[in-house]
């Protein structure tokens, strides 16, 4: 097993992304899209920096993070990235960073239960338009 603590922000972020990915995918699937474009379409409620910006923001008012996860976050947020933004402010792609990273922690760190619960929470903040109330850039 990799210890987390040997890999950068940007590195856990880069496999959180496709954890979370994975995630929505199989979400989406089982909700009975089928057609790419719809599927596609639907994802970006779920994976776009502004959707995990606004997921992180409802991890900090509901509580619903570890302080090991908070930590990780800020690492990722905190991570100089060579890409940049598109479509979004830089703020917010450093948040989608964060979020992206906790996923890469968790998966790395084999805490799948808690993997789980985490990806089943922020399914559900976006279905029932939790995320719609921000308006990030």
């Amino acid at each position: 097993m990799i210890d987390y603590h040997q890999l950068n922000g940007l590195t856990l972020a880069y496999l959180g992304d496709a954890v979370w990915e994975v995630f929505v995918r199989d979400h989406l699937i089982n909700c009975g899209l089928t057609k790419v474009n719809r599927l596609q379409k639907r994802a970006t409620h779920f994976v776009s920096a502004k959707a995990q910006a606004a997921l992180i923001a409802l991890m900090q008012k509901d509580d619903f993070w570890t302080a090991t996860e908070k930590e990780v976050f800020l690492r990722g947020r905190n991570a100089k990235a060579k890409t940049h933004a598109k479509n979004t402010s830089v703020q917010t792609y450093n948040i989608s960073t964060g979020f992206e990273a906790i996923f890469g922690y968790l998966q790395v760190s084999q805490q799948m239960q808690r993997l789980q619960e985490l990806a089943d929470w922020c399914i559900q903040q976006v279905e029932v338009g939790r995320t719609d109330e921000f308006n990030f850039q």
